[in-house]
């Protein structure tokens, strides 16, 4: 008898990254293709990182620090918060697996909104807790009074995706203050903020500042969108008391953000006027894609983030499939919608054009509504 995994683990489907374009451009005999599936940024890494990160790889016969203590301080003192509300993680993603290790498990549930980030489900079974999913609201918003209810004596974490990945939509202040305000504060509130550095409604709050106070609250943050470092993986979270961030730390799989990773980011943090002129690139670039795909008669709603979502319904799949054809890779959600990255201005008007093709000739399958 072969050994088996626990039977929960051997339902869980596998995480899906993004297809690998140049596997797509070979199999259509394309020179390249491009990839609008994964939320990287199309910029190159600034010349500071790329020397912080030559100058690292020279000691790398040597493990990384642990605490990452320079890159902690230099976040406690971007963030205006003391040192041990700091836990740093090998991406967002891993501070999620990370802050369920530590407050959740099993007979205990987790709830967030669906369609949400693909990975909570996953991690959440992974912990040997239960998921419990909230439908989002028609205009693929948050719905708090929802999750609020949802609420028992079995939750221990709440997920808040603000911007909500995949659809780009964001929390406001007030709803968002009144939510907090009604989960008990024995429930730990985790704002994901992967694409913080891409708002521009002045009504999307900061959640840093909201879990000043807040015992119960924590913020995660990514270097991997905004500062361009996803294939370093490193991450952070903010908790609004240092037991929070206490108790992540010590799920943190030893050395698992590197010494090249950690220089990455600090030199980052130094370069933040550079980074963030860019995110200010990719916003107005991003509403100019939503405009054009407006103008279109596609219904796009408003996001704060540097991608776009296309809810398709039952047509998603024809319209990713449609795109691969074209030499574009975006993000499908069967039975949704797809999720399409801002790239450069040339690619995403060659995605503007495959939506203007569709939308003209795909008689088989629903329009971009």
């Amino acid at each position: 008898m072969p050994v088996r995994p626990r039977a929960d683990i051997a339902a869980l489907p596998a995480y899906k990254p993004g297809r690998n374009p140049a596997d797509l451009a070979r199999e259509l005999g394309l020179p390249s293709a491009v990839k609008l599936a994964s939320n990287e940024v199309a910029y190159s890494p600034l010349p500071s990182v790329v020397d912080a990160v030559t100058a690292a790889a020279g000691t790398m016969n040597r493990y990384p620090d642990n605490g990452a203590q320079l890159l902690t301080e230099a976040l406690a003192t971007r963030a205006g918060v003391a040192v041990g509300r700091i836990a740093v993680g090998c991406g967002s993603v891993s501070l999620c697996q990370q802050l369920l290790q530590a407050y959740a498990g099993p007979g205990d549930e987790v709830i967030f909104a669906w369609r949400s980030f693909e990975a909570y489900p996953l991690l959440v079974t992974v912990s040997a807790a239960t998921p419990v999913m909230v439908p989002l609201k028609d205009r693929y918003d948050h719905d708090l009074d929802a999750m609020a209810a949802a609420i028992t004596d079995r939750t221990r974490i709440v997920f808040v995706c603000t911007p909500n990945n995949p659809t780009g939509t964001a929390v406001r202040r007030d709803a968002l203050t009144r939510f907090l305000d009604a989960v008990p504060d024995t429930v730990v509130v985790a704002l994901d903020e992967a694409y913080r550095e891409f708002v521009s409604d002045p009504d999307v709050p900061d959640g840093i500042e909201l879990a000043a106070g807040r015992p119960n609250v924590c913020v995660l943050r990514t270097f991997s969108k905004a500062y361009g470092l996803a294939g370093l993986r490193v991450g952070y979270l903010v908790a609004g008391d240092p037991s929070v961030a206490e108790a992540v730390r010590k799920t943190y799989v030893p050395f698992s953000v590197s010494t090249v990773a950690q220089a990455a980011a600090i030199a980052s943090l130094a370069a933040e006027d550079e980074l963030l002129a860019r995110c200010n690139d990719v916003v107005v670039e991003r509403e100019r894609v939503v405009a054009a795909l407006r103008e279109m008669g596609a219904d796009v709603p408003d996001s704060q983030a540097n991608f776009v979502w296309l809810p398709l319904g039952d047509a998603t799949m024809d319209f990713a499939a449609a795109c691969e054809q074209s030499g574009i890779i975006v993000r499908p959600f069967a039975g949704d919608g797809a999720r399409v990255t801002i790239g450069e201005p040339a690619e995403n008007d060659a995605f503007l054009a495959i939506v203007s093709r569709w939308q003209r000739t795909s008689s088989a399958s629903e329009p971009v509504t």
